[in-house]
């Protein structure tokens, strides 16, 4: 996979990266990803983060399907952990997932598998 884009394969079919600009879901999408997982909550990084709004309207009209599954930093809850298992089940592959810097989305992975 060729690309400028800051992604770490955690698995065979899942990425994760930290916050992705709309911008940056047409190039997802011509590398051959199917979905995106925003586990970031809007303006957690000021007002110059991207809104989730923003990400997802960018992701579909690159062909992306596109989920919010806004999680803290610090603490997921075995609620969050289990939705995102859900949405793991849900979504097509190759999928991504980012939040500020990839690790918030690499730990729900892991809680995710050993659930």
């Amino acid at each position: 996979m060729q690309t400028t884009l800051p992604l770490q394969a955690i698995a065979p079919d899942v990425y994760v990266a930290p916050q992705m600009a709309p911008e940056a879901m047409a190039e997802l999408a011509r590398l051959g990803f199917k979905a995106v997982i925003n586990n970031r909550p809007d303006f957690e990084g000021g007002p110059e983060q991207p809104t989730s709004a923003a990400v997802q309207a960018a992701a579909q009209a690159a062909g992306l399907q596109y989920r919010h599954l806004p999680v803290q930093g610090a603490y997921q809850s075995p609620e969050e952990i289990a939705a995102f298992g859900a949405l793991l089940a849900e979504l097509p592959r190759p999928l991504l997932a980012f939040c500020r810097s990839g690790a918030r989305s690499t730990k729900l992975f892991t809680a995710a598998r050993t659930v």
